[in-house]
Order: C-alpha cells, then structure tokens, then sequence
C-alpha cells in the first residue's frame, strides 16, 4: 500500500514551485560552492537542507532568500511571493522588541501576538537581548509577515526545549513553505516533508520526511562505494569517507543500545533505593570508590526567586546526567551547586575523592584567530596530543574530529563556525577528567560534529553531567534527568527526555498552587516477592505493542503521501485539516507505544536476568 501509494504521488504531475534554483553556479573564492544546483520549493512544503559543515548551506539559504546573486544559474519566484528569512545570527533593532518585529510590514496585532507566542514581552527594550531571545525575536517578525515561503538557519540555535515545541507548533499551524537549516534532528523529523542533501557541490532531493533521511543516504553511500570499489578508485573512496564518515557511524550498534538501557534500569533501581533511604540520613553511606556526588536536600533563592527546593540526588561514577527545563530556571546554577562551586541556601552536598572535572561550558572559550589548528592542539610544540593522560598524533587525532591532514596548517580564522566549534571540543576533552560537564554543548554544531561527540560520549567511561536542549542528544545519553520548572520543582526521572516527558506530564505547566496532604504514616510492608516473568497482562500488552510499533510507520508514510499532494488543501481544506490531525495522532501513538514497550521489554529483560 505504501508502495503504491508512493508511485501515485511521484507520478502524479508537481504543482508549479514557488520558489525555485536551476542551475545555479556559485564560488567562494577558489572554492566552488554550488555547481549545477537545483532545488524548488511548492505551495506548504515543509523541507529541510543537510549537508556537512562548510558545504554552503547558509549560502544557500541566502541565494533563495535573494540576498547573495549566483554566478550562474537562474532564481525564479512566483510573483507576490512573500518571503521571511531568518538568518544564524539575527540582529535586532528598535528601540523595542515589537519595533522590530514591525519593520518588515507586519500589522502591529500579529506582531505582538507572535511575540507573545514566543514568550516575549512586546515592550522589552531591543538592546541587551540573549541569545536565545534575540531568535526569539527573529522567529516572531518572520511568522508575523504571514509569508509564503520561509528560510530557516539553525533556528533552534540558544533555544530552549519548551521554545522549540513553540516552534515546531508554529511551523504546523503556517501556511507557508518552509526551508529549514538544523542540527536538531527531533525538530527536524517533527516538522519536515522533505529533505535536500546538499552534497559534493549539489543537491539531492528525498520526499520523506527527515526520519527517513540517514537510511536514504547510507543506501545512496554504499551504492557509491560499491562503484567506487569495482573500479578500484581508492582516492575517491577515501574522500568519501573524509566528507561523510561520520554516516557510518551513526547507525546505532545495538550493544550499545542495550548497554544505555541496563545502565538506566540499573538507575531506576538506585532511585526507587535513594527514596526509601534518604530521609533516614543516608549522610556517608555511599558505595565506596564509586561515589561522585550526594546532594540531600539542598535549596536555593536569589532574592525572592526559589530555584530549588529540598531536591535529592545520587550521582555515581559512569552515571550520565541530563539537565532540562527553560531558559532562565537555574540549569547552570544546580551543575555549580552538585560541583560544589556554589554553596545551596539549605541542604549539603558531598563530592567523592580524586575528582577530576572538565567543564565545557556554552562560551567554550576563544581561539586566537592567527594560531593554526596544530598550534591549538599542541600549545607546547611538538606533533604529540596529550589525549586524557596518553600521547596521539595530532594528525590522527585532528582527523577523529573530521579535520584532514592539510587543515593543520590553516589558521583559526579560516574555519567556518562549526569548524570552530568542533576544534574548541577537540581541545577540551583531550583533558584528562573523570567528570565531565557540558552545558549546551549542541549550540552552533553541525550534524556530523553531533555525531561525533555523541560516538565520544557514549563511551566515555566517566561521568558525564549534560545541560542540553537537543531531545535527540538527550534521548541517546542520558540514563536520569533532572527537570527544574522556575518555581523551585526539581524531578529526577530515569532515561531521557521521552521517558522524563512520559513520568511528568504538565510538569513544565503551571505549578498546583494545592499542595497534597501528608498521608498518614503506616507500618512498612513486607518487600514483595520478585516476580519471576512478566504478567500476562503486560506479555499481551507487550506483543500488542510491538504490533502497533510495526504498523504504525505505514500508516504515517501513508498520511505524509497524502498531505504531500499540493492540491489537497485547494481541493479538500476539510481533508486537508483531517490528514494533518491524523498524522499528528499517529506520530504521538508512536512515540507513546516506542516508550511503552521499551518500559515493559527492559522490565522484561530484568526478570530474566534475575535481576
């Protein structure tokens, strides 16, 4: 049926695109950047643009917005085209954020409606923004232009995960076309239809969703190397692997996928244990050697703003922390506190012995711009990188973070930003440390440089401690995370964010302002037997859902077909609004059955390992 349904639509003539490159031409320098691209664009499709760092995906967001001209090449727009394009790094003016988001001809209503949206105060001075507001702020003028068609560079850059949900929700709700840049790739596979990979100077064209994109461009990648290896071209095999090496990786090895859901069962275990023994002073009472930090209680205020309140933790040698919630919540303020940098205003913390930390925070520092790369990896001469207490070469080591031999001798100041980026974490966790601490480690990375440092992490053998945004990133690390609302409401959850999402639900709403009351205290009941396999309600509701899981990927692609006729909403609006309902439901039945059953297969697996 899907097959079917797949031919019908690709066989089915396209609707005229209102926006449209032919091949185009353009060079940076002696660099070629496009060469021959085409890419076109129709009335409500939702698409995004991949492609490696450097590749010229800002460039050529900016060549459709009509702000850089092709050396070559045509741009067609259909005329009263309304295009909104929101930048990397938007810049704001006015002497209020509603100026700004007035001066592109946006009707001061929807202007201040937009703001609000996006959790904005219409009246907040423009000058001293975050960088998160100041997107905010970009992301409100461009949906207040109610446009036709709009441009999107790494939107969710200084986003928080709430602000992101805003988005995608906004996005859903337009009616415009939508061309997205991002590294966020549960964003991505949340809002887009489509998905153009900008590879080796062109463009490549998948009507999927961007779900389907890694699958789409492993196939694409073997078919190209099995060419390659039949004609015995082993340059081009290696430049191959240089420019999308990290694809290969990014298939998940399924023993570490198992191995990330025993060491969070292992965790749901040590919490249900930590609530039972907290309140009796579990002061010094530790698993020797392996502790890392034991908070009991701790609070903190600025002023007559609670961040914390009475929030317990365990955080063991190996375990892997995630830190959620809005910006401005007191995410960096709990890290300092488990750090011990920050004293809290109740409760005690204590760190384990021969701790060693290294804490890559959102600046991340600064590179002088006239040093080469080798200069930034060896400050003290010499070919060797001390990498966690071990000498490596630094071209093998410039070369596991996608650095090529050549670069070594370029200065700072000619990497792009994800270069950059990627040289900054190359040089911090060569530190020796046991502990490591990222805040916001995913801003202004590129795709292959979140592979990467996921590859990394995932066996770092130490602690890792992770404020982060990304869902994505969260969802394939984290075995507990810790959510903090503004209010003073901190939970701790085992798993990621799924799981933290699908254990609170509302917990980022409005807080009860009704505290329960104290249930009255009863003797302790005997400790059940363990159950010696699962029950036959759960055996069902485990095969059911894994039937569900099976079926419900076609009904999607289904759906997404149908949603893809560029006719639909003129023809049937009605069917138009019932196809994109159905397809929200099914995309949330699906996440909601993938946890469910990995709830019940990991309990399942516990039985059995006697556990």
């Amino acid at each position: 049926m899907v097959r079917a349904l797949a031919f019908a639509y690709l066989s089915r003539r396209m609707a005229p695109p209102i926006l449209a490159l032919k091949a185009v031409r353009l060079a940076d320098g002696p660099v070629m950047l496009f060469d021959g691209v085409d890419l076109a664009l129709e009335a409500r499709t939702r698409a995004c643009l991949v492609g490696r760092n450097g590749a010229g995906k800002s460039t050529l967001l900016r060549v459709l917005a009509g702000q850089t001209l092709p050396d070559d090449g045509e741009r067609t727009v259909t005329p009263g085209t309304r295009i909104a394009y929101v930048p990397q790094e938007p810049q704001i003016e006015g002497a209020v954020v509603l100026d700004h988001a007035v001066s592109g001809g946006a009707e001061q209503h929807r202007a201040e409606a937009a703001l609000q949206a996006f959790g904005m105060d219409p009246q907040k001075p423009a000058q001293g923004l975050s960088g998160g507001e100041m997107r905010r702020v970009a992301l409100a003028k461009a949906f207040a232009e109610d446009p036709d068609v709009i441009l999107l560079d790494e939107p969710t850059n200084h986003l928080d995960i709430l602000a992101i949900e805003t988005l995608e929700a906004e996005i859903a709700a337009s009616r415009a076309a939508a061309l997205i840049v991002s590294h966020d790739r549960a964003f991505l596979e949340r809002v887009t239809q489509r998905c153009f990979w900008l590879e080796f100077r062109q463009v490549r064209r998948l009507d999927q969703g961007f779900a389907a994109f890694d699958d789409w461009v492993e196939k694409i990648e073997a078919q190209e190397a099995e060419e390659a290896r039949r004609l015995d071209r082993a340059i081009q095999r290696e430049q191959h692997w240089m420019a999308r090496g990290v694809t290969a990786r990014r298939a998940r090895n399924e023993g570490r996928r198992r191995r990330l859901i025993s060491m969070r069962q292992d965790m749901a275990d040590r919490m249900k244990e930590m609530r039972g023994t907290l309140n009796m002073g579990l002061a010094s009472s530790g698993v020797a050697g392996k502790r890392v930090v034991e908070a009991k209680g701790i609070s903190k205020a600025f002023g007559q703003r609670v961040l914390l309140k009475a929030f317990s933790t365990r955080i063991l040698r190996g375990d892997r922390v995630a830190i959620v919630g809005p910006n401005g919540v007191g995410k960096t303020t709990l890290v300092k506190i488990l750090l011990g940098e920050l004293a809290p205003d109740a409760g005690e913390v204590k760190l384990g012995t021969n701790l060693t930390v290294n804490y890559i925070d959102q600046a991340r520092g600064a590179l002088s711009p006239e040093l080469t790369l080798k200069e930034v990896l060896t400050p003290q001469g010499g070919d060797q990188v001390m990498v966690r207490g071990l000498p490596k070469h630094v071209n093998a080591y410039a070369k596991d973070f996608l650095f090529k031999d050549s670069q070594l001798r370029q200065p700072v100041k000619s990497l792009s930003g994800g270069e950059r980026n990627r040289l900054l974490l190359a040089r911090a966790l060569a530190n020796p440390a046991n502990v490591m601490v990222l805040d916001e480690p995913t801003n202004d990375l590129d795709m292959d440089t979140l592979d990467l440092l996921e590859d990394l992490l995932a066996d770092y053998d130490g602690t890792l401690i992770l404020v982060s945004h990304d869902r994505d990133f969260i969802d394939r690390l984290a075995t507990s995370t810790i959510g903090l609302d503004g209010t003073g409401r901190a939970v701790e959850t085992p798993g990621g964010w799924q799981d933290f999402m699908s254990q609170n639900p509302g917990f980022f709403g409005a807080p009860a302002k009704v505290e329960p009351a104290k249930p009255t205290p009863r003797a302790p009941a005997a400790p059940p037997k363990a159950a010696a396999k699962l029950t036959y309600k759960d055996q069902r509701r485990l095969a059911e859902l894994e039937a569900l899981v099976a079926d419900m990927p076609a009904k999607i692609a289904a759906l997404e077909a149908a949603l893809a006729d560029p006719n639909l909403y003129g023809r049937d609006p009605a069917g138009f609004e019932r196809y994109s309902r159905a397809l929200e439901t099914a995309r949330t039945q699906l996440v909601a059955a993938e946890d469910e059953w990995l709830a019940l297969e990991s309990r399942r697996e516990a039985i059995e390992s006697g556990r």
